[in-house]
């Protein structure tokens, strides 16, 4: 047996599988597979674009050997962040809020990190969460000379998803007619859209966002509680050209969807992945019986266990 040499954690991160729903499925029979994000070591899509923002700025001097790093972050970037800085030991300095899961919070700091929380309304998400935790990042960065990632505008991303597009392509043997991804800095539906345009222009592209604050189709700015999407403005990195159609969705939609991927389909989720997969009905139902659709399961809903959890008793 050959023993990998000189290999980390890090080595771990992309090349998930790709699965079919056999009973979520529109009436018309076209097939919804899920690309299963959750089999990163941090379960979650972000573990790739963290590694691809940290070794971006390595590469180029921006982030020095043992140098420190400083995010904003509603949980996954975060936890993803503090698994890559403590393998490549750079300390780390994340801005979150109570409006996030405490299971991703209690992540982050058993990987390293030090977190400064952003009180929230009510545990709700909304445009000023966000904008004081991207203004509390940039103060801390300021101060402590800090690199500071800003995921809402980093382009060294875009690559990491590029990757996941081209792994899609050769998993469906390019036998694909829609994708969906949510919105959270749009790199991960820009990084794909873009890649999988490349090979078919013809491949139908989705973007969801939550209902309560569907900005990017014409909506006022509002709150919601699906983590990791839905900014309440227009975020730098999204484009219009960047997709076909908008989906809106609920809340309580994504968050029923959720439940019903890890009670019939035993797919455990989080409310990300719930509103990927009820845009991705829409979609699929739309393009007709013979249509492939491809969407993500953004991450685990160990994140959310906890959460989901007082919902149930």
């Amino acid at each position: 047996m050959s023993i990998p040499q000189n290999t980390t954690i890090l080595d771990t991160i992309g090349n998930t599988p790709l699965v079919q729903l056999h009973h979520i499925k529109p009436d018309n029979g076209a097939r919804i597979f899920l690309k299963i994000e959750s089999r990163n070591p941090t379960g979650s899509m972000k573990d790739r674009m963290a590694l691809a923002m940290i070794e971006g700025a390595e590469a180029d001097g921006r982030l020095k050997p043992g140098g420190a790093v400083v995010e904003y972050t509603g949980g996954s970037t975060g936890v993803s962040l503090s698994l890559i800085c403590s393998v490549k030991k750079h300390p780390l300095h994340l801005v979150s809020s109570d409006a996030f899961s405490k299971e991703k919070l209690d992540h982050m700091r058993l990987l390293g990190a030090t977190l400064t929380l952003i009180p929230s309304d009510n545990g709700k998400q909304t445009e000023k969460l966000t904008r004081d935790m991207i203004r509390e990042a940039h103060k801390i960065a300021d101060q402590t000379g800090a690199y500071i990632t800003a995921q809402m505008e980093n382009k060294d991303q875009l690559r990491a998803y590029e990757k996941l597009a081209e792994e899609i392509w050769t998993q469906t043997d390019g036998r694909l007619d829609g994708f969906v991804q949510s919105v959270g800095t749009a790199a991960a539906i820009r990084g794909i859209s873009k890649t999988l345009r490349g090979y078919d222009g013809r491949v139908r592209i989705v973007a969801a966002e939550p209902a309560e604050s569907a900005v990017l189709s014409g909506g006022p700015s509002g709150s919601h509680k699906i983590d990791g999407i839905g900014a309440g403005y227009v975020v730098p990195l999204w484009d219009d050209s960047i997709a076909d159609d908008i989906e809106r969705v609920s809340t309580a939609d994504a968050k029923a969807m959720a439940f019903r991927l890890a009670r019939e389909e035993g797919i455990f989720c989080g409310t990300s992945t719930g509103a990927n997969v009820v845009a991705a009905l829409r979609l699929a139902q739309r393009l007709g019986k013979d249509a492939t659709v491809v969407t993500l399961m953004c991450d685990t809903g160990m994140k959310y266990l906890k959460t989901f959890s007082e919902e149930l008793i």
